[in-house]
């Protein structure tokens, strides 16, 4: 491992995605100064295969058959325990000090001039206390229709509930923080920690969840959930049945007071009033409603993250463009 002042940090991800944008994702955290990715191709991709098997700094398995025979399992039929066993299989293996579980639609993000983000992730590590096992990256959630704008969570507080209805006045008492995706965030775990399990959201250690964390709200994860109303209604019905959207989450706000969750809350817009219902949603929590986008911005909610993933796709993979 590094010195404790210059620690080398990287990414797992377990990923099913076309072959331009596990590239633009590989890049984008290359360029950000990623010493190791450990990326699991939850199907086989020829395609990008062997773009990133040819990369020094990337270690990439397809996760087929025999993959999961070596793990003496079945495929798990869902993709979230399939990501969990991915995760703490790559944190056992990384020759790095941090290791960050991360999905190919996030980037991380430092609040500070281009120039400075690989050096102030390395600070920021670096700084940690030693008995911080645990860095919680707070999301920026993409805004359909504004390019390279993002959007915060209203912040937790006595004051959150009423914020969240004053911003998102239709919609916005049903969604946590007022966001369509995960609020949670991602972890860097620090590394070399035993019996570890690592998942989505949590680092659990001896089968409990390991609570030595700490945030920065200085570094933070870019979230493109949905960038556009063709993306969302591409990916609708399959985190509605078994992704984020999923039956038995939890509620944005206490079920005893009206709360619902995603699954619930879209069930409903959907079967009372069809697509043009879903489309009304969508475009009041992606700020596309001027009046919503104003809010945010005046509440100092919006973040301009130019993320320029074309340019560093090409720079660190022209022989795929």
């Amino acid at each position: 491992m590094t010195t404790p002042s210059h620690p080398k940090w990287g990414i797992v991800s377990t990923i099913k995605a076309d072959a331009a944008s596990i590239l633009n994702f590989a890049a984008y955290h290359l360029d950000l100064g990623a010493h190791r990715l450990h990326l699991y191709l939850d199907t086989e991709n020829p395609d990008v295969y062997p773009h990133l098997k040819t990369h020094p700094k990337i270690r990439v398995t397809t996760c087929d058959e025999r993959y999961w025979k070596q793990h003496r399992t079945a495929r798990p039929k869902m993709h979230q325990p399939r990501q969990t066993m991915n995760a703490t299989h790559a944190y056992g293996r990384i020759q790095t000090d941090w290791i960050a579980h991360i999905d190919v639609d996030e980037f991380l993000w430092p609040h500070v001039a281009p120039q400075d983000q690989s050096r102030a992730i390395t600070e920021t590590l670096a700084a940690l206390p030693a008995d911080t096992d645990v860095l919680r990256m707070r999301p920026l959630e993409a805004l359909a229709g504004h390019t390279d704008h993002y959007k915060a969570m209203v912040p937790s507080g006595a004051e959150r509930e009423h914020e969240v209805r004053t911003v998102y006045p239709e919609f916005g008492v049903f969604l946590k923080g007022g966001f369509l995706s995960h609020t949670a965030g991602k972890l860097f775990a620090r590394t070399g920690l035993p019996d570890i399990q690592y998942r989505i959201h949590n680092l659990f250690q001896r089968g409990e969840k390991n609570t030595r964390e700490e945030e920065q709200a200085g570094l933070q994860i870019c979230h493109r959930h949905a960038t556009s109303w063709d993306d969302w209604q591409g990916s609708y019905r399959f985190r509605l049945e078994r992704g984020s959207y999923r039956p038995g989450l939890g509620t944005g706000f206490p079920a005893s007071l009206g709360g619902l969750n995603k699954h619930e809350l879209l069930t409903m817009i959907e079967q009372e009033h069809g697509r043009d219902g879903l489309r009304r949603f969508f475009s009041e929590i992606n700020a596309e409603v001027p009046d919503v986008y104003d809010a945010l911005r005046l509440r100092g909610m919006i973040h301009h993250c130019p993320l320029d993933l074309a340019a560093k796709r090409r720079q660190h993979f022209p022989q795929f463009d």
